[in-house]
């Protein structure tokens, strides 16, 4: 299986920079036996079934990317140096590891100013990454962070525009609870309260887990031979009451459809030691790829995701390699938007 099985051409304007207005007004595309369907997100209330269950994950975004400023002192006199980081997760001692642009700028041991009220002192590097402590924690911290740092749109729209105020409602689902992911659940992004009342009174139900979505889900893929590739571990949970709610659900006959990759990854880590769906906690790298045994998951809601990508890999063990690139070409071919802020689809095997 190699890593070129999963490429495809994609224009450069496909790729969406801003989500639809409202949300759940973004394109759906319904692929459902050999048939492709074209609609709206609104239409799933016509596809679902009363008894099918949701699996939502409720992670919420930290504005994770902060812009500041490092002085030091030399021959010349004091000296400013323009520093960006990006956090990427917590460590067991309260520090933190980012992306640091430029990390040759920095020396350990310095400090970095974000704001009047937040600073981070450099402790180390580890693996290309800067190892910081932040001059506060706890709730104080929290509170800085979501004054001073932006969203961590990812790279294909970084690259394209800043992050602005807009984009810290517009990459946060409506029901983000649980702190701690870098990185959306961006087909999670459609749903808005409308569009929930009534999937609700259609009788569909929802039940919510937690995946703590890290920047590695943007990692590229570097090894030909994909069955050789090793995952991002991130940190999830499945709690009794949603397996419960999900072994319920399929005990009815009810479908089970998770909204995102990172939720269908979650449920099937749940489910590996047993064959079943089991209160799990823990961190995940599962690796998802053709050939793989899904053992709760019946479709999946997603967004159209990047050529040669750990997420081309896991839809395709769902629908199928060669379904899938008909879907692309179909999407591609109809004018879908791409990525994080792009369409969705709900892929029924």
């Amino acid at each position: 299986m190699q890593l070129s099985d999963f490429d495809f051409d994609l224009p450069e304007d496909r790729i969406a920079t801003r989500p639809a207005v409202p949300r759940s007004s973004a394109r759906l595309l319904v692929a459902t036996g050999d048939a492709i369907t074209d609609g709206v997100v609104t239409d799933l209330v016509d596809w679902l079934r009363p008894g099918d269950r949701l699996v939502l994950n409720d992670t919420r975004v930290i504005p994770a990317r902060l812009t500041g400023w490092r002085e030091r002192d030399s021959a010349q006199g004091q000296t400013r140096a323009r520093i960006e980081i990006t956090l990427l997760e917590p460590r067991a001692d309260g520090s933190w590891a980012a992306l640091v642009k430029p990390l040759k700028r920095l020396r350990d041991g310095e400090t970095v100013v974000f704001s009047d009220g937040l600073s981070a002192r450099m402790t180390g590097r580890e693996d290309g990454q800067g190892l910081f402590r932040f001059n506060l924690a706890g709730p104080d911290f929290d509170a800085a962070l979501e004054a001073a740092g932006a969203m961590p749109l990812p790279p294909y729209i970084a690259a394209k525009r800043q992050a602005d105020a807009r984009d810290k409602s517009d990459y946060q689902t409506v029901w983000a609870d649980r702190t701690g992911a870098v990185a959306a659940p961006t087909a999670s992004l459609h749903f808005d309260t409308a569009l929930l009342d009534a999937l609700s009174a259609r009788g569909v139900d929802f039940t919510r887990v937690t995946l703590h979505v890290g920047a590695g889900t943007f990692l590229p893929v570097k090894v030909d031979d994909v069955t050789t590739h090793k995952m991002h571990g991130e940190w999830g949970e499945v709690t009794p009451r949603a397996a419960d709610e999900i072994a319920a659900t399929q005990a009815a006959g009810g479908r089970i459809i998770p909204v995102g990759t990172t939720a269908l990854r979650l449920i099937e880590t749940a489910a590996r030691d047993t064959g079943a769906i089991a209160p799990w906690r823990g961190v995940t790298d599962i690796f998802i790829y053709p050939g793989f045994e899904f053992r709760v998951t019946d479709a999946l809601m997603t967004n159209f995701h990047l050529p040669r990508s750990t997420l081309m890999m896991l839809v395709s063990a769902l629908v199928g390699r060669d379904r899938v690139m008909r879907i692309y070409d179909h999407a591609i071919a109809r004018g879908y938007r791409f990525f994080s802020y792009g369409d969705a689809s709900l892929l029924i095997p």
